[in-house]
């Protein structure tokens, strides 16, 4: 695969199934270029998918959870080239690990909902921002169980991206109503409980999300409101930002934004610290946010 075959085939797999992450098409398409790939070393085919990352990272999609499932991906299949004395063996196993990888990933979301689902009580009020297909499954597999709530969902600028997790709630009969990105404060003593998504999570515990997420956090912590963050262990980054200046520019940019005066673009994600988050929902568990750096050392290990 050549450079735009790799871009083609993400940019394909991010525009046609809706439920697939950017992290998990990051990995799917690492592990095609794994199929095709005539490379005839170790070093030389690390080099080359280090290349296909970067790539995708040249896109408009959502990049953080492509450069944290990417390098999860790239250390769970090296493993194999400790073991394997040829290069021909060593490939067929690289090739087994990823999609063992992909299939434990796919299985996340819906550990994670049965997680989320349970902090869910009959006639609960529910707050949650833009949109996130972990926060909609968790919804789904508590109506699931016949609890009633009701769900407020921002409006999320400048995509709307609200609007369409409302549009998907009603569509499964959850009674959701959408609300301002500027009436965070004005609604939250009504709720009982904030719930959102995660693009990333540091080795902090604190989560990069869209933008809006910090505000929703400090109003939660300052009206006493449990937040919780529902995220897949693949989004589990080895960052460690500070405060939002700390977080890179591509993280925070679209690519073609990049080549801007800054200064006149609105960020898409923000960073909330650790402190503002109550509890985060994983397919590892139920974590304090200072138990995520340990995960990540297993992660990596």
């Amino acid at each position: 695969m050549n450079d735009k075959e790799i871009e083609a085939f993400f940019c394909n797999i991010m525009a046609n199934d809706k439920q697939v992450s950017a992290g998990i098409a990051a990995i799917c398409t690492l592990l095609k270029y794994l199929e095709h790939d005539k490379s005839e070393t170790i070093q030389e085919l690390v080099t080359k998918l280090k290349r296909a990352v970067k790539i995708m990272q040249g896109t408009d999609c959502p990049i953080t959870a492509v450069m944290s499932g990417s390098e999860l991906f790239l250390r769970f299949i090296t493993l194999a080239t400790l073991d394997y004395s040829t290069f021909a063996d060593c490939k067929k196993i690289m090739l087994h690990r990823g999609e063992v990888f992909l299939n434990k990933l796919k299985e996340a979301r819906g550990k994670v909902a049965k997680l989320g689902s349970s902090f869910i009580v009959d006639g609960s009020k529910v707050l949650t921002h833009s949109k996130s297909r972990v926060v909609f499954e968790t919804f789904k597999e508590a109506s699931k169980a016949n609890k009633r709530f009701h769900v407020f969902v921002t409006n999320s600028s400048p995509d709307s991206s609200g609007e369409e997790m409302a549009e998907e709630l009603r569509k499964i009969k959850i009674p959701c109503t959408v609300i301002l990105d500027s009436a965070i404060g004005y609604v939250m003593e009504q709720m009982d409980i904030v719930m959102i998504g995660a693009e990333g999570v540091v080795e902090s515990g604190g989560v990069i999300n869209k933008v809006g997420s910090y505000t929703m956090a400090l109003c939660a912590r300052e009206m006493k409101k449990p937040f919780y963050v529902l995220t897949e262990s693949f989004k589990f980054s080895r960052l460690y930002p500070l405060n939002q200046r700390d977080l890179p520019d591509e993280f925070k940019y679209k690519s073609s934004a990049l080549k801007k005066d800054l200064s006149k673009e609105h960020p898409l994600v923000d960073y909330t610290p650790p402190s503002y988050i109550s509890l985060l929902f994983t397919d590892l568990g139920i974590l304090t946010p200072s138990a995520v750096s340990d995960e990540l050392i297993k992660l990596y290990l």
